[in-house]
């Protein structure tokens, strides 16, 4: 049997989560999925799944195998793509979700400019603060902020991601600046409730220094929240994407700038490296270039 076939669809089973799912993506039957997974045990001698009736997990097997598959396909895409795919055309419809204060402030401006320089393709753009199925919701791409990547899926780093503490000139001199992590006690903070929320992940000298924090307002979306903060309610924790022009303006200022809050990153994340169309490569190349190592809106908070 053909490994480098039975590479792909274990790749994709892993990514899908389901053989039916892969099945349906490869346009080949269950049966077949399942022999091909057979082979490809056999042929390493390991098992790489652990099967329930819901869902398929990877074995340690299993994610070390993926690891090394992936790199093996993406060497072949390479190689496809320099024979002709890109020379093709991107056209067609492209699927995309993001967080909805990104989405907002950022990647509906840079999807406007995508589509004015290839006309021929559309994009469904699907704004949502929760994580998404890529497959049962049959999206394209995910732009991700993140520490922890799924390691089923693919992912391409398009930038950092970082934060500040920050509040009003107003709230500040009314409740004073601290100075300290643990003057932040003192303070009302406003959390994410899904994020940080008790416990924001303050750095210092380039060391972690998590930081107990409280206060009387959290929200699930961070537009939510820099809002509050506007309105002088509190210190929060925001990502500079959205509180740059803030910061610019002196509507906000930083607070313990020697304390930044641990960075992240920004992916773009997608279920397979197979046959990547045009579209998504160069959305994932024009995306990386415009955000790159030092986002522009980071020029307003240096």
């Amino acid at each position: 049997m053909d490994r480098l076939t039975a590479m792909r669809v274990f790749v994709e089973v892993a990514g899908a989560g389901s053989q039916t799912a892969a099945a349906d993506r490869l346009d080949m039957s269950r049966a077949m999925v399942s022999r091909y997974l057979a082979e490809m045990e056999a042929w390493l001698g390991a098992r790489l799944f652990q099967r329930t009736t819901r869902r398929l997990s990877l074995t340690d097997a299993g994610e070390a195998c993926l690891a090394r598959s992936r790199a093996v396909l993406e060497q072949i895409g390479d190689l496809e793509c320099n024979a002709g795919q890109r020379s093709a055309e991107p056209r067609g419809l492209i699927r995309v979700t993001a967080a909805m204060s990104f989405g907002q402030y950022h990647l509906a401006g840079a999807i406007a400019d995508y589509v004015a320089r290839y006309p021929e393709t559309q994009v469904d753009l699907l704004m949502l603060d929760r994580t998404v199925n890529l497959v049962e919701e049959r999206i394209d791409l995910a732009i991700r902020i993140t520490t922890e990547l799924d390691p089923a899926l693919v992912a391409r780093r398009l930038g950092p991601c970082r934060s500040v503490l920050c509040a009003t000139p107003a709230y500040l001199a009314q409740h004073g600046a601290p100075q300290t992590p643990d003057e932040l006690a003192q303070h009302n903070c406003l959390t994410y409730a899904q994020f940080g929320r008790g416990n924001w992940p303050l750095t210092h000298g380039g060391e972690p220094l998590p930081t107990a924090v409280r206060g009387n307002i959290s929200a699930n979306e961070a537009t939510v929240l820099l809002q509050a903060t506007l309105a002088h309610a509190g210190i929060s924790m925001q990502p500079t994407y959205l509180a740059a022009p803030h910061l610019r303006s002196g509507a906000l200022v930083t607070v313990l700038p020697d304390y930044p809050p641990f960075e992240m990153s920004i992916y773009g994340v997608y279920t397979s490296r197979r046959f990547m169309p045009p579209t998504l490569r160069t959305l994932l190349d024009f995306l990386a270039a415009r955000i790159g190592p030092e986002p522009y809106w980071d020029a307003a908070v240096a």
